[in-house]
């Protein structure tokens, strides 16, 4: 499979290179797209140093920081453009293991999206305080609710997609740039009917930088979420939503 993975990054310096060797080390067969926006730390440089030193990396910089949505949106475009099968979604931080991902591509050819979770059966948070884990869970609870979707973790950010699916979507019609990103991601690829498969991974909460989540990030994706489930009462067929468990 032609598989191309992408990062956003940005300030991302502390995490990056060990993030990308970690990467390799179990998924050697994949490339590797870094979208960096700007980073003030010299993340773009070291994002540069990595592509020079391995031809399956490549990367891309954006004038400033314009979110995590517009950075996937725009790495999905290159990687169609260059005849990708499949695109992964990841973390440059570390919190996403790339033992985790083969699990991801194996399920990939039977799926239009394969998700990596959190919250099934063999899925674990390392790290993370009890009420990191109530938000998560209850957040999640709520989306399900809202959307009426049985995906479980909704607002993952490690999934894979097939391309020839995920450039039939409207992406210029996305309208989160947060995290609230994956949400919307996903219930659009459920409302057009995507063949979807959660995995259970581990996520680890990072060692290393400053976790960009924050109390605005959570209410911005709890808003969100509700102005789509107002939408879905007003849509009929917005309950059809094909789900493989």
């Amino acid at each position: 499979m032609k598989t191309l993975v992408i990062m956003p990054t940005y300030r991302e310096v502390e995490t990056l290179q060990a993030a990308v060797e970690s990467l390799f080390k179990h998924n050697s067969g994949v490339d590797l797209l870094i979208v960096d926006d700007n980073s003030p730390d010299g993340t773009g440089e070291l994002a540069d140093q990595l592509a020079a030193a391995d031809s399956r990396v490549r990367v891309m910089h954006r004038e400033a920081k314009q979110g995590l949505g517009p950075a996937y949106i725009a790495g999905f475009k290159l990687g169609a453009q260059l005849g990708y099968e499949f695109m992964v979604e990841m973390d440059a931080d570390g919190s996403h293991r790339a033992q985790d991902l083969p699990k991801l591509l194996a399920a990939a050819p039977e799926n239009d999206l394969v998700i990596g979770s959190r919250w099934i059966a063999g899925g674990r948070v390392v790290n993370w305080p009890l009420h990191r884990k109530a938000i998560s869970r209850i957040g999640n609870l709520y989306v399900r609710i809202m959307l009426g979707t049985k995906v479980r973790d909704m607002t993952a950010g490690f999934r894979v997609y097939r391309t020839g699916f995920l450039m039939g979507l409207d992406l210029g019609a996305v309208s989160a740039a947060g995290y609230s990103f994956q949400v919307e991601m996903a219930w659009k690829s459920l409302l057009a009917g995507a063949r979807t498969l959660e995995v259970p991974i581990t996520f680890i909460e990072r060692e290393n930088g400053k976790s960009k989540m924050s109390r605005a990030i959570v209410i911005e994706a709890l808003w969100q979420t509700t102005l789509w489930g107002l939408s879905r009462a007003l849509r009929p067929n917005a309950d059809k939503l094909h789900y493989v468990k």
